[in-house]
């Protein structure tokens, strides 16, 4: 709870800035003030889209609610504290739906896990991103359709280091291929491959509170997607960051009684990739460039740099100082409803700034657990005015969770009079 109010005035600090002029300015100390576009771009960004209908019911988050079969793509450190051992689950998200396009552009993701005592679990998952049909002319005229494609598939080792807090660690292999070998600017490309891992931890704590059943606090981290820079040429010296991001999770849930249990969540995200800088330029608005013809950097940092160094320069080079830094943060607040632990409502709203990207949206859902079987659905409504990838489509998940491999139910089922 303390985290909480800590991280409150900084976000109303944040709305108070971006309340300011938008026009660029310089102010006599030098500083640059004002607003402007300045989005953040990485490779592979599949990696960055809530891939489930329970996380994506609930504003694209997950790093601190309650463990399910989907926690590889939040949170991997959450397994160890479901109630089951063992579960599998498919999750399928039409992309672009409402432009009403027939290229077949879709999401979709594969996971599993399995906990061999109370104190370990290993997980797996595949995400699968489909480009749909593209097609690709030589020299304007010959061409011929393709299906370019991307995926990751990573693994999980998660462990509980006291009964309340648990860590894992989760390597990763990312494969990209969106050219399929084609000539772009006189370079034959190739497909991106790149290695990476996540870093994750979770808290979980009951505890007992007068007129309630029970209620829990819950907090999580994962820093995600922490890899080497992805090339499709081999004709070029252009690396592009993979979406390394740092998430940051804390929720409470309150179980009212012996059926119903209401669970608030709020989450931050923010990129730990470098900010484009602002380049000078002449009078006549054209880029000055040093005799080595690199671009000379007005404000802000080289945003060609390792990875490391582009980590820990993520937290302060935005060229607009502090206030561009926490317009980078995304923050997303959820709620879920549950009933017996067998129907649940949900609903979350997802903030991105104007200048970062500007995704703004609310989304919905239920879920439905019968036995074994859980089956969650979600709905999203853009909220800004501009058409999102997924805005008026449903998402769907289906899984399976097993209390052990020789009892068919779940033992936490609450049975039906």
């Amino acid at each position: 709870m303390k985290k909480a109010l800590f991280f409150l005035p900084l976000f109303m600090m944040a709305l108070l800035i971006t309340a300011q002029a938008q026009n660029q300015n310089v102010s006599p100390t030098g500083q640059l003030t004002g607003d402007d576009l300045n989005t953040i771009t990485t490779a592979v960004p599949f990696l960055q889209i809530a891939p489930d209908s329970r996380g994506g019911a609930m504003g694209d988050m997950g790093a601190a609610t309650s463990a399910d079969v989907n926690s590889q793509a939040y949170n991997p450190a959450k397994y160890v504290f479901s109630d089951n051992i063992f579960g599998v689950s498919v999750s399928y998200s039409p992309w672009l739906h409402n432009l009403h396009l027939d290229d077949g552009i879709n999401l979709a993701y594969l996971s599993a896990y399995y906990k061999p005592t109370e104190m370990d679990a290993i997980a797996f998952s595949l995400r699968y991103f489909n480009l749909g049909s593209i097609f690709f002319t030589e020299d304007g005229s010959n061409g011929a359709d393709y299906n370019p494609n991307e995926f990751a598939i990573d693994f999980t080792y998660n462990r509980k280091l006291i009964d309340q807090l648990s860590i894992a660690m989760t390597p990763r292999f990312v494969y990209s291929n969106l050219t399929l070998g084609q000539f772009v600017d006189g370079q034959e490309t190739k497909p991106g491959l790149a290695g990476a891992a996540d870093i994750s931890l979770f808290y979980e704590q009951d505890f007992r509170v007068k007129s309630m059943e029970n209620t829990t606090l819950r907090a999580g981290l994962n820093i995600s997607n922490l890899g080497n820079k992805m090339r499709y040429s081999s004709g070029t010296n252009r690396r592009d960051f993979l979406p390394a991001n740092l998430r940051l999770g804390l929720g409470y849930e309150m179980a009212f009684d012996e059926y119903n249990k209401l669970a608030f969540t709020g989450e931050i995200n923010k990129l730990l990739v470098p900010t484009n800088p602002v380049y000078a330029e002449d009078e006549e608005g054209h880029t000055i460039y040093d005799e080595y013809n690199n671009p000379v950097i007005a404000y802000g940092y080289n945003p060609d740099v390792s990875v490391p160094q582009g980590l820990i320069q993520s937290f302060y080079d935005a060229p607009r100082g502090f206030r561009e830094e926490m317009q980078e943060c995304i923050w997303a607040l959820g709620a879920e409803y549950s009933y017996r632990n067998l129907f649940f409502v949900r609903a979350g709203y997802f903030h991105e700034s104007q200048y970062k990207g500007n995704r703004q949206f609310l989304s919905m859902g239920v879920g439905l657990k019968y036995n074994i079987f859980n089956i969650d659905v979600s709905y999203l409504f853009a909220t800004n005015g501009q058409k999102n990838p997924l805005a008026n489509t449903l998402r769907f998940t289906l899984s399976l969770d097993f209390a052990s491999f020789n009892k068919g139910g779940n033992k936490n089922q609450t049975k039906l009079n």
